[in-house]
Parts: C-alpha cells; sequence; structure tokens
C-alpha cells in the first residue's frame, strides 16, 4: 500500500466514524464496526469513540501510523442515514465502488436533508404525543391537549435547527411553554391531568432511551461512553424536569389553582392503538426509510405485545425482560434477512420499553413526594426495567448472533 492509498482509506474511515456518531450508532457499535472496516481495507484499526470525542489510530506498517482526534457533538438518530452508511461500506468492500466514490458519497448522505419534510415532522411530534398519553391510560382529554402541545413543541425545535442561542435552551424552554399552555388550558378544561399533559407533550426529549443505550454500552464494557450518556441524560432529565416545575410555578400565579374533575378513562382498545400511532410517528422522526418503516413499527408492537404477554405470567418488569428478548432476536433476524443495520428495528422497537416516562415521574416523586400515576415503587420499578432491558438485549444476541456490527 502506497503513501496516497493509505492517506485515502484512512480520509474514508475517519469521515465513516463521524458519519455514523453523527447518525446515533452507539459507541461500542460504532468501534467494532470501524475495526471490521479497517481490516477490510487493509489496515489495523484502534478507536476511542465517546459521545464528545473520537480517537482514531490507523495503521498499515510499523513505518505508516496517523493518528486522529475530533472533538465532537453528541449523535442524533437518523436511520435512514445510517442504513444508506451501511450499504455504501457494502458496495465498498464489494467493488462496486471506488473510495473515491464512496468519500463522494459518504458526503451526500452526510448532507441529505430531512426525507420527511417540515409537515410531516410537525404531525409526527403531535402523534406521539397524543399516542403517548393514550399509552398512559388516561382520557381523551389528555390526548387531544397532550397531541397539540407536541405540535407546539415542533415548532420550538424546529426555530432552534435555525438559532444556535434557542438551541441551547431549546429543552427547558419547551418544558415551560407546556406547563404555562397546560395551566391555561386547566382553568377551562377542568378534566386534564396536568403533570401527564406536560410530560406527554415534551416526551420526545425525555432521554429513556439515551439512558438505556448508555447502560447497554457499560454492559459491554465501554465505560467511557457509556457514562458520559447516562450523566449527559440525567442532566437533559433535570433540566425537563426544572422546566416543568418553573411552567407549572408561573402558570399558577397567571391563572390560579384549577379545579380537577377526574374525567371518564381510556378504552382498552385506545391503548392498544396507541403502539402502532407511536411508532410510525418514531419512523418519521427517527428518518427511517420507507422501504424500512414496516419493519420499524413492526418492532414496536412486538416489543410491547410481547412485554405485555410477558407481564401477565411474569410480572411487569420480567415482561420488559422478555419484551427486549424479543424484541432483539426479531432485530438481528431483520439484519440477517434484509443485509440491514439491527439498529434500524431495535431502536424502534426498544424505545417503546424504555422507562423514559417512569424516570421522570420517579424524579417527581423523589422530589415533591407526589406521585402522577399513583405508581407505588417507582424507583425499585425503573431500576428493574432497566436491568431487564439490558438482559433482554444481551440474552438475545447470544440466541441469535448478530452477523452485522450496526
Amino acid at each position: 500500500m502506497d503513501n496516497q492509498e493509505f492517506l485515502e482509506k484512512r480520509r474514508f474511515i475517519i469521515k465513516l466514524g463521524k458519519a455514523l456518531h453523527k447518525f446515533g450508532t452507539p459507541a461500542y457499535r460504532l468501534e467494532a464496526h470501524l475495526q471490521t472496516v479497517s481490516a477490510t481495507l487493509g489496515m489495523a484499526g484502534y478507536f476511542l469513540i465517546s459521545p464528545t470525542a473520537m480517537t482514531f489510530v490507523l495503521q498499515h506498517d510499523t513505518d505508516q501510523e496517523y493518528n486522529h482526534v475530533a472533538r465532537v457533538k453528541p449523535g442524533e438518530l437518523d436511520l435512514g442515514s445510517l442504513a444508506r452508511t451501511d450499504e455504501l461500506v457494502d458496495e465498498l468492500t464489494s467493488g462496486k465502488r471506488t473510495l473515491a466514490e464512496a468519500l463522494e458519497r459518504l458526503e451526500e448522505i452526510a448532507n441529505k436533508p430531512n426525507p420527511y419534510g417540515s409537515l410531516l415532522t410537525w404531525l409526527s411530534f403531535g402523534s406521539s404525543a397524543g399516542a403517548f398519553a393514550m399509552l398512559m391510560g388516561t382520557s381523551w382529554n389528555d390526548v387531544f391537549w397532550s397531541a397539540l402541545l407536541g405540535l407546539l413543541v415542533y415548532g420550538l425545535v424546529y426555530r432552534a435547527e435555525h438559532s444556535k442561542r434557542m438551541a441551547e435552551t431549546l429543552e427547558p424552554l419547551a418544558a415551560i411553554v407546556c406547563a404555562i399552555c397546560a395551566c391555561a388550558i386547566a382553568t377551562f378544561d377542568p378534566y386534564i391531568n396536568l403533570p401527564v399533559v406536560i410530560l406527554s407533550g415534551i416526551i420526545i426529549f425525555i432521554p429513556g432511551l439515551a439512558l438505556t443505550l448508555g447502560l447497554a454500552e457499560l454492559a459491554a464494557r465501554d465505560l467511557i461512553s457509556g457514562t458520559a450518556r447516562i450523566m449527559d441524560a440525567v442532566m437533559l432529565l433535570f433540566k425537563l424536569y426544572f422546566g416543568a416545575v418553573l411552567g407549572m410555578a408561573i402558570g399558577k400565579a397567571l391563572f390560579g389553582e384549577t379545579l380537577h374533575l377526574d374525567p371518564a378513562a381510556l378504552p382498552r382498545w385506545a391503548i392498544w392503538s396507541a403502539v402502532p400511532i407511536l411508532s410510525m410517528a418514531l419512523v418519521i422522526i427517527f428518518k427511517a426509510r420507507l422501504k424500512d418503516s414496516p419493519w420499524g413499527v413492526l418492532a414496536g408492537i412486538v416489543a410491547f405485545f410481547s412485554a405485555m404477554l410477558g407481564g401477565i405470567y411474569l410480572g411487569e418488569s420480567i415482561g420488559i425482560f422478555f419484551g427486549a428478548l424479543t424484541v432483539g432476536i426479531y432485530s438481528n433476524l431483520f439484519a440477517r434477512w434484509m443485509k440491514a443495520p439491527a439498529s434500524i428495528a431495535l431502536l424502534q422497537g426498544i424505545v417503546i420499553l424504555v422507562p423514559g416516562s417512569k424516570t421522570y415521574i420517579g424524579l417527581n416523586a423523589l422530589i415533591s413526594g407526589e406521585t402522577m400515576l399513583n405508581q407505588a415503587h417507582i424507583g425499585s420499578q425503573i431500576f428493574l426495567i432497566f436491568m431487564s432491558l439490558i438482559a433482554g438485549l444481551i440474552f438475545a444476541n447470544v440466541a441469535v448472533p448478530p452477523r452485522r456490527t450496526l
């Protein structure tokens, strides 16, 4: 391998690593994937990935070694770009593309605009908030107002995409705005559950998936990245909770105390129908490709109903283990059949199971001493659910070993 070839290959690997990090790939999967690609290209690669830093060490001969350290921002899930990048690597290793063509294509993928546009994304934010309120089993009033708050939250997200100052305060600001609006709504609709409507409105920001990925990285002995991801998620949770408390204080000061009346509960079919609605909204929010979307929606349905079935016979927390095991096996089979990253199906299934909302409720109970939905022992439930999730994913990889690193 001459110097020019080594230069091109290392450029590709570094750009590939940064792109996959930007698309939200967990550190342990990204490190394993980069090592595989490096070996395929005839180089030894050593990588250290964290949410905010990346270190590359690429070596061909003893006299050809290159070190690269980069400061990066935490990635956001973009399952469509992740799948396209995985296809690109397959095309490169099979000889369908040259290195120059692969570098050009990688640049196109990294700069590709949102395939669904602002309108569909706006509707998906509202749908996800309303579907989450349905999953909580509260009332149609809560579902309606939660969906409207979800639409409002996307307006803030859209504005933050064009304003750096707005982006820095997005999460607590969204919680403040949702809380104030919910207090205003409660003045003429006494049937709404204020905390549930606020939580549903900001559910897209609740870092349940980030906490789960952080614990998965710790379980894979990727200690630096796992610890950093968990601490980032915890701080985000604190910011959201503070924003909600501040917003409710402002709302009560503006509109006064409101009367709460118990509404009619949702029918059982509404809770079940929330799962496909939420899964379809996540397809758009996670920017999954249309051809992968049925598999992602099915992953959410498989995760929810297998966890529910396991919960009937084994208890709620162990039921989550059964759900994680089932969706983990499903995603590994999907990766084999479709020759695509298992993460495409796995993340859309796991996000249905992660106890992000319960973590928020537990934080509320810890600080205020009040429970939002009369759930006892919420702290122990959160711990057991997280452990069940991680254990389920580990056993799924044993039952059906993954053949792809992403």
